[in-house]
């Protein structure tokens, strides 16, 4: 049974590789198999999550997951930020 919180050895190269790869998977997707925007958020937590258990953190399920979540998180913000950021501009 989970008493405690994980232990999570991280760094700065989690998060300045794993969002931009986060990223790249959700745009292959729509790309590649036209992923509708509604499932993006979806997407992009299924990729963190797979990225962050079984390459971030391959021998710790708990700070895999807890991690993933946040990655998938991360990237989902940049995603509808960089949206509403296009549509305010091309509105000018």
């Amino acid at each position: 049974m989970w008493t405690e919180f994980p232990v999570i050895h991280t760094n700065i190269w989690d998060a300045v590789w794993a969002i931009p790869v986060i990223l790249l998977g959700v745009f292959l997707l729509r790309f590649l198999f036209k992923l509708p925007e509604s499932w993006f958020s979806t997407a992009s937590t299924v990729i963190g999550l797979l990225l962050s258990i079984f390459i971030s953190h391959p021998g710790n399920l708990a700070a895999g997951i807890f991690m993933g979540l946040f990655y998938g998180g991360a990237a989902s913000g940049t995603i509808y930020s960089l949206k509403v950021w296009y549509k305010s501009y091309r509105a000018r």
